[in-house]
């Protein structure tokens, strides 16, 4: 298999240090093409791979598509099944077109009767993608007959009866009406990532759909996925039917690394060139990362190393949540012929949607995680090893249109000693956001019906964390305050509606807006890496000796104030998208604020009473020097004890004497660990803002 590779580009390039000769990945081949290997995982109950074709080509005959799907050729029997079931599990393998078919087969056929149906997706860019697609098949606009809703974006009207949305939408919606009545069915799609918010909207559909069935106002209910533990769905759906669908799955050729790849963002791109010399143009690559900033770094080699390599010419497109549909949909569009594509996606691209004509993926085998601590609330972000379900899922793309190859930069060691499954996320993941949305529906945490429940140490510690953030009566009385019944309006996390409720009281609320919009957005800073000189150049004149938030908050000011946006944002080295979006986030925000009669107050630059302000919510996230010294260089002691320094894009690092405590925002976990977002406060504001907390900290440190 070695000898398929080539080297290629020059010795190295001396601007980013970036030696693309120098390494060759040894990959050796399994004796098992995918889909054998995929049979015997489903022996052993194992996943398999999920998909569903979003978005073909605008001039292909849709008909002829629809037809061609497994799904549309046993419409009859589902619409059997569907008619004589209140609930149904629906297995759908690759390429079977349930997630786009169902809604429409039951819709034609007027199932909903006087309601919509709800398609619930775990991500924001696949019910757009997929609300997009199905209202080209039913010949409609975005909005009229199909539509999608995802936060801060809603694309329904009354006459929607087909609506794609998150499935944190359909939570909030529950907090209006716990019985979901203006749904006559629910599908809830990709049951098989066990998001946090898909695990609680099984519980709530659940009693929605009892209470309604007794009151003669029946709801159906379709569980979709890939795959998945069957029996324990089976079982908490009191026995439902179950029906499996063939889909159309081509072999897929899996290759490991014969060793470890120490630095894969460094081996992403090598593997690309050495697969681009060798496959032919029309073989496009999917390369699954982590997040945002891996992509575009990646992104900015691959341009730059292209300039000089021999090969096909290429076109690289980013696939990730945080960005603007728009440029999603470029991911879909054809290329020139002789053109390769690479899309470099996080695992967003593992299911609901399928981006065609992907014949070679490369597989870092890596996600993000998010995590928490019970003892202290805090948050911490960790790049972890994915499943082997969710490898699989990964390389079942390459076996979409027709036979492929996936990478994988891991061992085959390394594989067989991942988990079968992820972890589910409620399982890891903080619940005070979850839990404060049950309370406001009326439900009880402690008797609330989840698939595998969270420990009891887990649920008190965010119901404790709920009461110091003002929400709740008490952690043993789950009870709203009014404080919490207001925190209930804003679709963001807890924390940060608690920094806008706390605005009046320190006159910012004009720039805590800013500051929460902007943060609840992705990074905004652009930094190629070619020209990182010129960035953090660029970058220096927004930048606040106070620290990260204060920077955001100067960025987002001067682009709210210039004139032509796109070109200062190019000129400054910052993302015109995600600053977009932030705009789009504050105005609504804005206009929940006034709902709320809140009055709009600026603290000019006063910042120490908006840093107060954000502490009033993210007191969480402090960190100390030890004994008013740094545990190394740019290290700190978060609430857990655990030392974390300051990120180098900080512009607090490198500060001397250091900040005696910080405020970050997230805790990110690589090989070391990075306060991000970082912020200078004084230690006793904790005292004053979080009483209760600052007591519990100081007696867990």
């Amino acid at each position: 298999m070695d000898s398929k590779y080539a080297s290629y580009g020059k010795e190295k390039d001396q601007r980013n240090k970036f030696d693309i000769k120098a390494k060759k990945i040894k990959l050796s081949v399994d004796g098992n093409s995918f889909k054998n290997v995929k049979e015997n995982n489903q022996a052993n109950g194992s996943c398999n791979n999920n998909t569903v074709s979003a978005l073909n080509e605008v001039s292909e005959d849709v008909q002829d598509v629809r037809k061609s799907l497994p799904v549309y050729i046993v419409r009859n029997r589902i619409l059997e099944e569907i008619r004589k079931n209140n609930t149904m599990i629906l297995i759908g393998e690759t390429g079977s077109g349930k997630t786009t078919q169902i809604p429409q087969i039951l819709h034609e056929q007027r199932l909903e009767g006087n309601g919509a149906i709800a398609v619930t997706q775990p991500r924001r860019v696949a019910a757009i993608t997929l609300a997009l697609r199905v209202a080209t098949e039913m010949n409609t606009e975005i909005g009229s007959y199909v539509g999608y809703s995802v936060r801060f974006e809603d694309a329904t009207s009354p006459k929607t009866k087909v609506i794609y949305l998150t499935d944190g939408m359909l939570l909030r919606e529950a907090i209006i009406d716990p019985l979901l009545k203006k749904y006559s069915i629910i599908i809830l799609d990709e049951a098989h990532e066990r998001t946090v918010n898909t695990d609680v909207l099984f519980g709530i559909v659940k009693l929605a759909q009892k209470e309604r069935n007794c009151k003669g106002n029946k709801l159906k209910v379709i569980i979709m996925s890939a795959t998945m533990d069957v029996d324990t769905f089976r079982n908490y759906y009191d026995n439902c039917s179950v029906v499996y669908l063939e889909g159309r799955t081509y072999p897929v050729t899996i290759y490991h690394s014969k060793t470890k790849q120490d630095d894969y963002q460094y081996s992403v791109v090598c593997a690309i060139f050495q697969l681009h010399v060798t496959t032919p143009a029309n073989h496009h690559f999917l390369v699954f990362l982590t997040g945002q900033e891996e992509i575009e770094t990646v992104m900015a080699n691959i341009k730059q190393i292209a300039k000089e390599s021999p090969g096909p010419p290429i076109r690289v497109c980013p696939l990730y949540a945080g960005l603007p549909p728009a440029k999603q949909l470029l991911v879909w569009k054809s290329v020139p012929e002789g053109t390769r594509k690479i899309v470099l996606a996080t695992n967003i691209a593992e299911a609901s949607v399928t981006i065609p004509h992907i014949k070679c993926v490369i597989d870092t085998g890596l996600v993000k995680e998010r995590s928490w601590c019970n003892v202290t609330g805090a948050e911490r972000l960790r790049i972890v090893p994915c499943s082997q379900a969710a490898c699989w899922q990964r390389a079942g793309r390459a076996g979409r249109t027709a036979p492929g190859s996936a990478y994988r930069l891991y061992t085959n060691g390394d594989f067989k000693a991942r988990p079968q499954h992820n972890t589910p996320e409620i399982i890891r993941c903080p619940l005070a956001a979850t839990l404060l949305m049950l309370i406001a529906t009326g439900m009880e945490p402690s008797t609330f019906p989840l698939i595998d429940a969270p420990s009891p140490d887990s649920v008190q510690a965010s119901l404790i964390l709920l009461k110091e953030l003002g929400a709740i009566e008490s952690e043993n009385n789950p009870k709203l305050t009014v404080l919490g019944k207001k925190m209930t309006a804003f679709p963001i996390d807890p924390k940060y509606s608690k920094v806008i409720l706390s605005a009046p009281e320190h006159g910012c609320l004009d720039e805590a807006l800013s500051l929460v919009a902007v943060m609840s957005s992705e990074n905004v800073f652009h930094t190629p890496l070619h020209k990182r000189e010129e960035a953090v150049k660029a970058k220096q004149k927004f930048v606040s000796t106070l620290g990260d938030h204060i920077t955001l908050l100067n960025v987002f000011k001067m682009f709210c104030k210039a004139p032509l946006k796109k070109q200062w944002c190019k000129e400054n080295y910052l993302n015109h998208k995600n600053l977009s979006y932030a705009c789009d986030i504050r105005h609504q925000l804005l206009a929940i604020c006034q709902k709320l009669n809140m009055e709009v107050s600026s603290c000019g630059t006063a910042f120490d009473q908006l840093l107060k302000c954000l502490l009033s919510g993210l007191f969480t996230n402090c960190a100390w020097t030890r004994g008013g010294m740094t545990t190394g260089a740019g290290k700190y002691a978060t609430a857990s004890g655990a030392a974390a320094a300051l990120h180098p894009a900080s512009s607090l690092h490198g500060l001397r004497p250091p900040p005696p405590a910080v405020l970050y925002t997230e805790l990110l976990h690589t090989r070391r660990a990075y306060l991000l977002t970082v912020s200078a406060i004084e230690p006793h504001w904790l005292h004053q803002v979080a009483p209760e907390y600052a007591r519990r900290c100081r007696a867990n440190r």
